[in-house]
């Protein structure tokens, strides 16, 4: 696997906490502000919109790996040459309000066409969960075959809970748990389980395989800076609570 080294490191010792600043986020400031919050709260790493300027300032403020975001090739190349770590194909979320799918034939293709354009890079990809599960599963085993170094699972955006508090935060967060618990059974890449989860439901992340966790809307929709930083220390002490079911070794 061509994971990077620290990222490597960081999946051994322990789940990992991916930062998601928002593939259309494109306003340097929102992205520096989500940024030093990763940094302050003790995430992993970052994931940023796939723009050389945005990978500029991101490394100007942390030394944590850079990870961009976008659904082109081209695009995850420049940002590479730019300074970004690794790249994602996916978070595929913000896209569904505009009516954009993305199915199992055209995330292939895109996976196929990023590993030919960056041989030595690591890549990650999302598994759209508009699929069905044994889908998503066959899917999620093409890709590795292709060339992804880690699989990311998605839901939240679409996912309607029905009750409030507590059960409501599981209910967001079920179609992407569920994902992770089908995946990580059948692939042996990490997998990064992203989109509606919580401090509630993040050990439930790890228990059911995910060997890391992306959050996004928690954290760059708020509007205090203060509060960012506040909300990622939440998070790491909720994914401390998942350590017990460790998954990826090597």
């Amino acid at each position: 696997m061509s994971i990077h080294p620290l990222l490597k490191k960081s999946l051994i010792q322990g789940p990992v906490l991916k930062i998601i600043s928002g593939i259309t986020n494109v306003d340097p400031n929102r992205v520096a502000a989500v940024v030093r919050a990763a940094d302050q709260g003790g995430a992993t790493f970052v994931d940023i919109a796939a723009q050389p300027a945005l990978v500029h300032l991101t490394r100007q403020l942390t030394q944590l790996p850079i990870c961009v975001s976008a659904v082109k090739p081209q695009q995850l190349a420049a940002a590479v040459d730019a300074g970004a770590d690794w790249v994602e194909i996916g978070n595929f979320d913000a896209f569904y309000a505009q009516g954009r799918r993305f199915e199992a034939d055209e995330v292939l293709e895109l996976t196929r066409q990023t590993r030919a354009l960056l041989p030595s890079i690591c890549l990650s990809v999302t598994v759209p969960h508009i699929l069905e599960f044994s889908e998503q599963v066959h899917l999620a085993e093409q890709l590795v075959e292709s060339g992804a170094d880690m699989i990311q699972t998605e839901g939240g955006t679409t996912s309607h809970p029905i009750h409030s508090g507590t059960l409501g935060l599981i209910e967001k967060a079920a179609p992407t748990l569920a994902s992770a618990y089908e995946i990580s059974r059948a692939v042996s890449v990490p997998i990064l389980c992203a989109s509606g989860l919580s401090n509630v439901t993040i050990p439930m992340a790890i228990a059911v395989g995910a060997a890391g966790v992306g959050v996004g809307s928690a954290i760059n929709r708020l509007n205090s800076e203060v509060a960012m930083v506040a909300a990622v220390r939440s998070l790491v002490e909720s994914m401390k609570q998942g350590q017990l079911t460790p998954s990826f070794r090597g």
